[in-house]
């Protein structure tokens, strides 16, 4: 037996998709690094617009997701088959909805975000339905803890995004948003693999009892709610800014966000491992509050580590990741840090109460979410008003969620 063979073996499945999540979030800031040095950051705030765009449409992806990966732990082998079937056509069904939607109003959303042309729009809005599939795919994985298969479609998606957006802007003359919004079609092709083909049937009378179909679409209802209050939260203020803002200034704030998010993405990692362990420990009847308290002190130490780097060394960061050009950025990037920390530690308590159908969170993070968007509306004055809303908002929502938990825990 080979060493590699044996530290295989070894290594525990949740370890090999840590490892791999945070070579996907290593590969991702390697893609938006690499347009940012590319095309400076006038062009890149464009490109940041798709980028921001793809993680609007991660979340509400993250809807089937969650949905498809629940039920693949509670429901029977005969049951989850027509669920299977269920939910594949709803998400094909939405997807097609949303990407027409976005393809038919994309002259409204060139004028919306201020851009050179609305080809971009029409080429993303024509790749969403194919997202939502392959989210469901995924929710399959995740779902049956086939952290193998679930890595590998991540892999496939982030390297095929980089590789192609990379060399479609080395050899092609054409506008950079629309070869960027190219790169981000063409890689959610390769994320849909591995799928088995011959499991999925979209068209078929083979559906769930109504019972159950309700029980199903009362967690899509909670799950979308608390991913649209994610979808605020997280992509509002680059929106916003993009809007109140020149290209100049939206650049810099996009960088200043790709990096102030690293604590975000990397906590992405433990949601996939978090939700099906609580559904299956609550199901088993074993309590579930050790795992969330695992999962708090990991992000939290994170957290903590990288907003001190940040406060500490924030000029060689960005000199580092983009260069001299970014650098008027470098006396927000500790705050950001910290508002995105904060939201990333009250997330993984949201995430735990969903799993245990709770929806008091959701309608938390619904109303400050909501709050953080019309306080940036009325007060954008600067970049680093923009900033601090988001501190205060993100400091209110971690208590809001805290309080929750501790009233439950005392009940």
């Amino acid at each position: 037996m080979t060493l590699s063979n044996i530290l295989i073996k070894k290594i525990s499945p949740e370890r090999l998709f840590m490892g791999s999540a945070l070579l996907v979030n290593g590969g991702n800031y390697l893609y938006n690094l690499a347009l940012g040095r590319i095309l400076g950051p006038e062009a890149f705030a464009e490109a940041a617009l798709l980028i921001t765009l793809l993680l609007v449409l991660s979340f509400v992806g993250m809807t089937f997701q969650l949905v498809t990966a629940k039920f693949a732990v509670l429901f029977s082998e005969e049951d989850y088959a027509h669920f299977q079937n269920t939910i594949y056509s709803y998400a094909l069904a939405f997807g097609l909805a949303i990407g027409t939607m976005v393809v038919y109003f994309a002259p409204e959303l060139q004028t919306l975000f201020r851009t050179q042309n609305s080809g971009m729009f029409i080429i993303f809005g024509i790749g969403i339905p194919i997202y939502f599939l392959m989210s469901v795919n995924r929710g399959k994985f995740q779902g049956f803890q086939d952290f193998g298969r679930l890595s590998f479609t991540y892999q496939t998606e982030m390297w095929s995004r980089l590789g192609i957006t990379i060399l479609l802007l080395v050899i092609l003359p054409f506008e950079p948003s629309i070869l960027v919004a190219l790169g981000i079609g063409t890689s959610f092709l390769f994320g849909l693999v591995p799928i088995d083909i011959k499991q999925v049937r979209v068209f078929t009378k083979n559906r769930l009892s109504k019972e159950k179909t309700k029980k199903v679409l009362q967690f899509i209802g909670l799950t979308a709610g608390y991913e649209l209050t994610q979808i605020i939260i997280n992509n509002s203020d680059i929106l916003l800014v993009k809007h109140y803002f020149d290209a100049m200034d939206a650049g810099l704030y996009a960088s200043l966000a790709l990096i102030g998010r690293v604590v975000y993405f990397v906590a992405w990692m433990f949601v996939m491992l978090l939700l099906p362990t609580v559904v299956q420990k609550h199901k088993d009847g074993e309590p579930t509050v050790p795992v969330l308290s695992k999962y708090i002190g990991f992000i939290g130490l994170l957290s903590f580590g990288i907003v001190m780097a940040c406060y500490m060394f924030p000029e060689p960061i960005i000199n580092l990741l983009f260069g001299e050009a970014y650098l008027s950025m470098s006396n927000l990037l500790w705050q950001y840090a910290l508002a995105t920390s904060l939201f990333a530690v009250s997330n993984i308590f949201a995430y735990y109460f969903l799993s245990l159908d709770h929806y008091v969170p959701v309608i938390l993070s619904g109303i400050l979410g909501i709050s953080q968007v019309f306080l940036i509306i009325i007060f954008h004055s600067s970049l680093t008003m923009v900033v601090q809303i988001q501190i205060v908002v993100m400091i209110a929502l971690l208590v809001a969620q805290a309080i929750y938990f501790l009233s439950k825990s005392l009940k």
